[in-house]
C-alpha cells in the first residue's frame, strides 16, 4: 500500500495551482504563436505575455515595464549581479552580499570575483537577521551593488530591506540595491517601490506557478548589461523566445499569491506554531534556527542535538513526510548548511537540522503526521548517530 504523502517542503517548490495548470494547457493547445511574430497568432501570444506582466507587476508593487521575464529566480539573480557589473565596471569595482544568500547570488558574486570585482560578505546575526548598519559599513564610493535577500530560503527570517536600502544610499546614493525576493512573494506583502530597491528576483514555482519561469524587477532608470544575446527580447536584457504558457501561469500565480497573502499567513502561522509546540513537548532540547519574531509564518527550521539531518530526512521520507535538511551532501561528505554556519550555529548542531515549510496546500493532517512520527524517528536517529 502506497504511503500517503504529507508535503512540508513548500520553500523548495509548491504544487501548481489548478487554475494555473488549466490556463497553461489552453495556451499550449490554442495560443502557440511566437510573441515576436507580427501575425495574429503572434500578436495574441504577445498580448498574453503583457497581461501576465501586468499581473506580476501588480503583485510586487512595480510597473509593468519594470518586469523582465527570465527562466527562473537563479537567472534573475545572475542577470542582476552580472548585468550591473557589466554596465558599471570601470566606475565601480566592489560588491557587497550577505553571508547567507542563496547560492544563485553567492556563486554569481564569486564568479564576478574571478573577473576582478572585489566582493565583501556582510556577517549575519545568530538570529538570522542582517543589520542595516553592518551592511552600510561595507559600502564604499566604489560599491556598485549590494544584495541582501528579502526572506532567507532556509530559516525564513525576514530582512529589513527598506532600512538596508536607506542605509546603503546614505553612504553612496549611486549604489544599486538588489534583493532576492523569491521566498517573499506569497509569504508577505511585497511592495518594491516602497522597499526602494533597484532590482529584485522572483520565481513562479514558489507561488503555485510552473518551474522554469521567473522575473527580474529592474527599476525604471536602472541600466544593466545583457548576459544573453540574440533576438533582443525583454528590452534586450533577456534574449530568447518567451515561454508564453509559463509566463501566463506565473501571472495568475503571482496575482493569487498577492491576493491571498494575509489569509494564508494567518492560517499557515497557526499550523506552524502548533507544529512547534507539539515538537517542543516531545523533543524539549530542539533548537529553533533563527528568530521567530521576524520570520515568514510557514517556516520552521530546527536543529535536533545528537542527530544527522540526512538520517532524519530519510526516515521522514519513509513515513511519507517530505521536508528538507539544512545539510547538503556532496562527494560523499555531509557539510553543514552555509546559512546555519553563517549564523554561527556549531557544526555538530547544524548537522541535525530540518526545515519544515508549510504553504497554501498544507493541512492540519500534515502537522499531525509529523507530530505522530518525528519523536520516534529522533530516538531512532540518535541511536544510529
Amino acid at each position: 500500500m502506497k504511503t500517503k504523502l504529507h508535503y512540508l517542503d513548500h520553500a523548495a517548490t509548491t504544487p501548481v495551482l489548478p487554475e494555473v495548470a488549466e490556463a497553461m494547457g489552453k495556451v499550449l493547445r490554442e495560443d502557440f504563436g511566437n510573441p515576436s511574430s507580427l501575425h495574429a497568432a503572434g500578436r495574441r501570444a504577445k498580448e498574453l505575455v503583457e497581461d501576465a506582466r501586468e499581473q506580476v507587476a501588480a503583485g510586487v508593487g512595480a510597473r509593468p515595464d519594470e518586469i523582465v521575464f527570465t527562466g527562473g529566480g537563479t537567472e534573475a539573480d545572475n542577470l542582476a549581479l552580472k548585468g550591473a557589473a557589466g554596465k558599471l565596471r570601470g566606475n565601480a569595482d566592489h560588491m557587497v552580499v550577505s553571508a547567507f544568500e542563496h547560492h544563485a547570488v553567492l556563486d554569481a558574486a564569486h564568479w564576478l570575483g574571478t573577473q576582478g570585482v572585489e566582493v565583501s560578505h556582510v556577517p549575519v546575526g545568530g538570529d538570522g537577521l542582517v543589520d542595516p548598519a553592518a551592511v552600510a559599513s561595507f559600502v564604499r564610493p566604489s560599491t556598485m551593488l549590494v544584495s541582501v535577500m528579502a526572506v532567507n530560503n532556509e530559516v525564513g527570517t525576514i530582512q529589513p530591506i527598506s532600512e538596508i536600502a536607506s542605509a546603503v544610499r546614505a553612504v553612496n546614493p549611486r549604489t544599486l540595491v538588489h534583493t532576492d525576493a523569491v521566498q517573499a512573494l506569497g509569504n508577505l506583502p511585497v511592495d518594491l517601490h516602497r522597499w526602494e530597491v533597484d532590482l529584485a528576483a522572483f520565481a513562479a514555482h514558489k507561488v503555485g506557478g510552473p518551474k522554469g519561469v521567473g522575473a527580474l524587477f529592474v527599476r525604471s532608470g536602472v541600466a544593466l548589461e545583457a548576459t544573453a544575446h540574440g533576438g533582443g527580447q525583454e528590452r534586450g536584457l533577456r534574449s530568447g523566445t518567451l515561454n508564453v504558457a509559463g509566463i501566463v501561469g506565473f501571472g495568475l500565480a503571482a496575482q493569487s499569491a498577492a491576493k491571498e497573502v494575509h489569509e494564508k499567513a494567518e492560517r499557515v502561522g497557526v499550523m506552524r506554531d502548533r507544529l512547534l509546540d507539539g515538537l517542543r513537548a516531545e523533543i524539549p532540547d530542539l533548537v529553533v534556527n533563527g528568530t521567530l519574531g521576524s520570520r515568514i509564518p510557514g517556516n520552521l527550521s530546527i536543529s535536533i542535538p545528537g542527530t544527522e539531518g540526512e538520517t532524519l530526512l530519510l526516515l521522514l521520507d519513509q513515513a511519507g513526510i517530505a521536508c528538507s535538511s539544512g545539510s547538503a551532501c556532496a562527494s560523499g561528505a555531509i557539510d553543514p548548511s552555509h546559512v546555519l554556519s553563517a549564523m554561527g550555529l556549531p557544526q555538530k548542531l547544524a548537522r541535525g537540522s530540518v526545515r519544515f515549510s508549510l504553504g497554501r496546500a498544507s493541512t492540519d493532517e500534515d502537522v499531525d503526521a509529523v507530530l505522530a512520527v518525528l519523536p520516534g524517528i529522533v530516538a531512532r536517529a540518535r541511536r544510529a548517530a
